[in-house]
């Protein structure tokens, strides 16, 4: 997705989260570019400290990207880890909008080489375990300064899971790539990161 496109999810991103922080309905006009199926992620940080205040989407594409964009900007204002997220607040927070290619399971024999196949910054991560699963976007790790291995075991405890059941040959770790737009400072200009 080019720059023109990243700016107009973000600011479609956040038309919704205004309205929705303002209990008022929405409707947004996006290009036909949005409306092929495409995973989606909203995440919205204070500012200036850029703190996250939530963070919610769908990893695969189950939905045209038109339709994930606008619910996963209303539900990141209601991130069940934060209360919900208030007119004012939204008036002080950066809207970013990662827009995802489709997971692909990795299929690593020898788990304790699993962290070589994982590149910081461009990879995002998901793993499942029976029930249990848990995804973190490939800013995740550079934001915290992870290397791989505290990626995996950061991903693991995401999905309620031992620090260690990346490991685990039963669980399956899957990997994908974010095109990611965010706002400089909160309703200004859009930057590819």
């Amino acid at each position: 997705m080019d720059l023109k496109n990243g700016t107009i999810a973000v600011k479609a991103a956040r038309k919704v989260i205004e309205a929705e922080t303002e209990g008022k309905d929405t409707e947004v006009e996006l290009p036909y570019d949005f409306t092929a199926p495409r995973g989606v992620f909203v995440t919205v940080k204070t500012y200036p400290e850029l703190e996250l205040r939530g963070c919610i989407g769908f990893p695969e594409p189950v939905y045209p990207l038109e339709d994930a964009l606008v619910h996963s900007a209303r539900s990141a204002c209601h991130d069940p880890r934060f209360p919900d997220l208030t007119a004012a607040e939204a008036d002080n927070c950066v809207v970013e909008v990662t827009i995802l290619t489709v997971p692909k399971l990795l299929d690593v024999k020898d788990r304790e080489k699993l962290p070589e196949t994982v590149v910081i910054g461009r990879d995002g991560l998901m793993i499942e375990l029976g029930s249990m699963r848990g995804l973190l976007l490939p800013q995740v790790p550079v934001e915290w300064g992870w290397n791989a291995k505290q990626y995996l075991a950061q991903l693991s405890l995401k999905a309620g899971l031992p620090v260690d059941a990346w490991r685990y040959e039963k669980s399956s770790i899957y990997s994908f790539e974010g095109e990611i737009f965010s706002e400089k400072s909160p309703n200004g200009d859009v930057e590819r990161r």
